[in-house]
C-alpha cells in the first residue's frame, strides 16, 4: 500500500470505537513501521492559553486545544501552516507540518500563517492500519484540503467532508449520531 501520509481517514458509520466514532484523522506518518495521525474534529473545552500557555501566541485568541487521539493524551503537538515549509520538523501536507520541538517560540508567529494545538495522537502498529482499511470498512480515505486541518467549527468536519465527497457518502453524512433516534 502506498503511504497515506497527508490523507484523511474518515470514520465510517460502522466504526463504533468511542475513540474514533465520527472522527476525521489526518495521517501524519505512514510507513512500514506503522502510522500516526491527529484527530481534527475533537476540540476540548480548554483554551490553548490555559492548557499550553507558551503556545498561546501561535493561535487565535480563544483557540481550543484539540484531542489528537487516545495515545499519550498529555503529549502536546502543534501542526502549523508555514511560510517556509523547511522550517517544519516534518511536512505532512503542502506547507503544513509539525512545529519543531526546539523552535524559538517567539519566532513562530512570524514563521506560520496558522496553527492548531493537539493533546495526544493516533497510532497504528506495523500493518494495523492496512488491516483496518482492507478488512472491516472502518475508514474512508479522502484527499484533504488545507483548510480541513484548521477549519472553524471542526465538530462538523465529518459530515462536511462526506457531503463534499458526494454520492453515497453525502447520504451517510445525514445519518444521526444514534440511528435508533431516527
Amino acid at each position: 500500500m502506498d503511504s497515506l501520509r497527508g490523507h484523511l481517514l474518515i470514520a465510517s458509520p460502522a466504526l463504533f470505537d468511542p475513540n474514533f466514532r465520527r472522527t476525521v484523522v489526518l495521517v501524519t506518518e505512514h510507513g512500514e513501521e506503522g502510522a500516526m495521525g491527529l484527530v481534527l474534529n475533537r476540540p476540548s473545552e480548554t483554551p490553548v492559553s490555559e492548557g499550553a500557555p507558551p503556545l498561546g501566541d501561535l493561535v487565535e485568541d480563544g483557540a481550543l486545544v484539540h484531542f489528537g487521539g487516545p495515545v499519550e493524551p498529555a503529549a502536546v503537538t502543534v501542526l502549523a501552516e508555514f511560510e517556509d515549509p523547511d522550517y517544519a520538523a516534518a511536512v505532512v501536507l503542502g506547507d503544513i507540518g509539525f512545529v519543531r520541538a526546539d523552535a524559538e517560540l517567539e519566532d513562530l508567529p512570524a514563521a506560520t500563517r496558522r496553527a492548531r494545538v493537539f493533546a495526544g495522537y493516533c497510532g497504528w502498529s506495523a500493518g494495523q492500519l492496512e488491516a483496518e482499511l482492507e478488512g472491516d470498512d472502518s475508514w474512508i480515505v479522502e484527499t484533504p484540503r488545507p483548510d480541513d486541518v484548521f477549519v472553524e467549527g471542526s465538530e462538523d468536519l465529518w459530515s462536511t467532508i462526506l457531503r463534499r465527497k458526494g454520492g453515497q457518502f453525502a447520504i451517510v453524512a445525514l445519518m444521526p449520531f444514534d440511528p435508533s433516534v431516527n
